[in-house]
């Protein structure tokens, strides 16, 4: 006979799912009641305005998807674009590529903007495809790249998107609650997100947000949505919190009361807060992987405090460190994608797991490793480096 589930205890520091604080772990244990309890109504009202805080918008199209966060990224694509649609997709990496992915399966065509892996989305690049495709319809751009832990310039592209007449969809899922997104003063007109990385809640939901412009072309659509479960116009008959809620699917409810808590704590800590604990903890962790001989794929300027992309030293196996990592420690990093696998680490400092009592545990822990194995770093120093921002 199978016998019960139960996980080892893990410091989860690689790119998402994040630690949870354990208010957010007690959440999911509490009693489930049915998706249109008007108590369970209620508190969807509060997530909803819990995540317009979290998206700095007023923004009433704002919702969690019951979905991951690649549902979230699909969401947008399937209610904007239609067939025939011309999208320019600017590409940095590995969530880009997926961009592509769903212009073309609704139907649309992707005009692409390369730039290195690394490297931030260049607004000249993308204003260069604007100009060379003024019937484009929408610019598409991931804000922080997951694969390799850049941050693009979302107010610039935005700027330059509308004044070509484009519609903007912009991916936030490493971003939200860690770095600053500012939907309305921005003016991005559709976000998507997941729960799983900076808002530090289980994954398995995409919080999403629309503006008045976006939401006017999906209602000037000439064909249906390719997508039934993702289909707005249909889900906000559920979310829309206008009157009666009519059923369109059940919701996840325990997954919900889990969001909700990690909302209320981020409200609690206060949005600039949260981003000021990101950077400084970033700070600490590049002090001691400097002071070891380590370095950052990113340029300092583009870097994201939340998700760092450390270049592997000469010679070293980057599996058998994460391996060794995760067995004597039970700390999880990540490995790079794409054309960066093999060549980096991917360290998370996301949401709760964002903590100098983890920058400490996770240099303390490279250092035994690497030396172990014999390669060229400085030794007995990273610690001492993190300590020093942090008593400054």
């Amino acid at each position: 006979m199978t016998a019960s589930f139960y996980p080892p205890e893990r410091t989860l520091m690689g790119p998402g799912p994040s630690d949870l604080n354990p208010r957010v772990l007690a959440a999911l244990s509490r009693p489930t009641i049915g998706h249109l309890d008007p108590e369970f109504i209620r508190m969807m009202d509060e997530v909803k305005s819990l995540l317009q805080y979290a998206f700095q918008s007023k923004n009433a199209v704002t919702f969690p998807v019951s979905a991951p966060g690649s549902a979230g990224m699909e969401c947008c694509f399937v209610n904007l674009v239609e067939p025939g649609d011309k999208v320019i997709v600017c590409q940095n990496g590995v969530f880009g590529g997926r961009m592509k992915e769903n212009v073309e399966r609704c139907g649309g065509t992707a005009i692409m903007v390369l730039d290195e892996w690394g490297a931030p989305v260049d607004p000249g690049k993308a204003e260069d495809a604007l100009k060379a495709n003024p019937d484009a319809k929408i610019l598409a751009f991931v804000q922080a790249e997951t694969s390799t832990g850049a941050e693009s310039d979302v107010k610039t592209l935005v700027e330059l998107a509308h004044r070509y007449d484009c519609l903007t969809i912009v991916d936030a899922v490493t971003a939200l609650g860690g770095t600053p997104v500012k939907v309305d003063e921005w003016g991005v007109d559709a976000i998507y997100s997941g729960t799983q990385k900076c808002l530090s809640a289980p994954p398995g939901i995409a919080p999403v947000s629309f503006g008045d412009r976006a939401v006017d072309a999906i209602k000037a659509r000439k064909t249906k949505v390719q997508s039934w479960f993702l289909d707005l116009q249909l889900v906000l008959s559920y979310w829309g919190g206008e009157g009666k809620r009519a059923y369109h699917h059940t919701a996840p409810i325990n997954q919900l009361y889990a969001l909700h808590e990690a909302l209320v704590i981020l409200q609690e800590e206060g949005l600039e807060a949260a981003w000021a604990r990101h950077a400084l903890n970033h700070q600490a962790l590049r002090a001691g992987f400097e002071a070891m001989g380590l370095s950052f794929v990113v340029a300092e300027p583009y870097r994201l405090p939340q998700l760092n992309a450390v270049s592997v030293p000469e010679g070293v196996d980057e599996a058998k460190v994460r391996s060794a990592m995760l067995c004597e420690y039970s700390l999880e990093i990540g490995a790079g994608l794409g054309t960066m696998a093999g060549k980096i680490w991917r360290i998370g400092l996301m949401g709760h797991a964002s903590n100098q009592r983890n920058v400490l545990l996770c240099l303390g822990a490279m250092d035994a490793v690497l030396g172990s194995m014999g390669a060229p770093i400085e030794r007995g120093v990273a610690v001492a480096a993190a300590n020093a921002v942090y008593a400054a």
